[in-house]
């Protein structure tokens, strides 16, 4: 199967998502009210992004949301979480959809080398952050959960938002870029994900033989 061919590229990203899905279900630290620090779960998707380009990491990272989002309701119970309509569809489109889809953006500086794909990576892993915080100030802002933290958080939804979400997406961050530090390292990863595009942009980091060139990215 020639390696920039479309299906090859689906089965890549089939494999990566699969991947990403089954270790998001490995929770290193379950929240109580929703979100958890799962082990290097968005680094998958974060991989596709950076491998074949943003078009093929959104998308890959768009099914993982919709993944994602069926886990939500069968695992974790959304629909039975007492939320109006409005405030279902905001808890959909920033906790998962856009929380998810956002990760696909991690190889946005992928051209700039190594330096770049890790930035990148760490800037995906943030955007789903604010996703979470945005929907928790505004979407769960009245809800009980602020007073089983303390009278203390009532009346301040975005500080509330910012600790809670903080508080599983900080760690995952750290974890999620330590992984993606050592792993870009690798000169068995270094050979795969080396393209010419990143070596006339880097000039130095990704240095492969010419039997290697074009070996995984698009």
């Amino acid at each position: 199967m020639k390696k920039n061919s479309n299906t090859y590229k689906l089965a890549v990203c089939a494999i990566m998502v699969a991947l990403g899905a089954v270790l998001s279900l490995v929770k290193v630290v379950q929240m109580p009210f929703g979100g958890s620090v799962t082990l290097l779960s968005m680094l998958p998707c974060a991989m596709v992004s950076v491998m074949l380009g943003l078009k093929w990491g959104l998308a890959a990272s768009f099914v993982e949301s919709v993944i994602q989002l069926a886990f939500g309701i069968t695992m974790d119970g959304v629909l039975g979480w007492g939320l109006t309509p409005a405030m279902l569809i905001g808890t959909i489109l920033l906790d998962y959809i856009l929380a998810y889809t956002v990760i696909g953006l991690a190889g946005a500086f992928r051209s700039k080398g190594y330096v770049g794909i890790c930035v990148g990576t760490g800037l995906a892993v943030f955007l789903r952050f604010v996703c979470h915080l945005i929907s928790g100030a505004v979407i769960f802002a009245n809800l009980e959960q602020f007073v089983a933290f303390g009278a203390s958080w009532v009346g301040r939804p975005w500080l509330y938002s910012l600790c809670y979400n903080g508080a599983y997406m900080l760690p995952e961050l750290v974890i999620t870029m330590v992984a993606a530090t050592i792993l870009f390292r690798l000169p068995q990863i270094r050979r795969i994900m080396a393209n010419e595009t990143v070596l006339a942009a880097s000039g130095e980091y990704f240095r492969k033989p010419p039997a290697c060139r074009g070996l995984f990215f698009a």
